[in-house]
């Protein structure tokens, strides 16, 4: 009898190691694994060790909860004034609820990556080119939205999208290069033409003041006179005697009355 009893505890021990370590489960920090009982979703288990009703429930699916970023391309797209683009994004996503992940989709990766290549595709499809080369950012917000919104109910969260480069063909790189050159023209004589009424103004507001100022005038011309002396150029220099004289007195001198003869 007492023979048989270490016999009876190791089959014991034995039966509830083979009952216990298969429904065992470890699982990383960032890793979370989804439940089934009977089939049916249970709910998400980890981080660390839990165990598993034996027989009852599984884990088929373990989910990684980092961040994860995927570098798309969408080849040959064409913009809305028929331009064909190829546009280089990065998006940057990470998996929310682990349930929705594996039981609302077969394969969130792909499903993730699939609609971000046609979001690209779509957003690029509804700008022209020069919307696109301008204002990525506004191109990457929108993306952001547009995919956010589609993979929400799959419990993932699309955290932004960067696009990283647009290419174009060469014969349409040329045509860009002649337009901005034409603009950079167009601006430099805008510019210019600007800066010509701006100078007009001053120099109709100035004679207004010497018109008004006779005096001022004078000085002016004496002014210039002294500049140009100063600068010790060895020239003739021709200067009117009206520059030189006292304009109150030639006023008052042509205002006198003539003696009479």
């Amino acid at each position: 009898m007492y023979g048989s009893f270490p016999v009876f505890l190791i089959v014991i021990v034995i039966i509830f190691l083979a009952i216990i370590l298969p429904s065992l489960r470890i699982c990383s920090e960032w890793q979370r694994k989804v439940v089934l009982r009977f089939g049916r979703y249970a709910g998400v288990r980890g981080p660390g060790i839990f165990f598993l009703l034996p027989y009852v429930e599984t884990s088929p699916f373990t989910v990684d909860m980092r961040m994860v970023t995927d570098r798309l391309q969408a080849d040959q797209t064409l913009s809305k004034d028929g331009a064909s683009v190829t546009v280089e994004t990065l998006v940057y996503w990470r998996v929310l609820d682990p349930g929705k992940a594996t039981v609302q989709v077969a394969d969130y990766t792909s499903a993730v990556r699939g609609a971000a290549q046609g979001a690209i595709r779509d957003i690029i499809g509804r700008n022209d080119l020069t919307t696109i080369l301008s204002h990525r950012h506004e191109l990457d917000d929108q993306l952001t939205t547009v995919l956010d919104t589609q993979t929400e109910a799959w419990g993932v969260k699309v955290q932004s999208v960067q696009i990283l480069d647009i290419r174009v063909p060469p014969q349409l790189q040329e045509a860009l290069a002649r337009m901005a050159e034409a603009e950079r023209e167009r601006q430099a004589r805008l510019i210019l033409g600007e800066s010509e009424v701006k100078v007009a103004e001053m120099f109709a507001a100035a004679g207004e003041v010497y018109r008004s100022h006779p005096t001022a005038l004078h000085l002016r011309g004496m002014n210039m006179l002294y500049e140009t002396m100063r600068s010790g150029l060895a020239s003739v220099i021709v200067v009117p005697s009206s520059a030189l004289a006292d304009t109150p007195a030639i006023a008052a001198s042509n205002e006198a009355p003539s003696p009479k003869g």
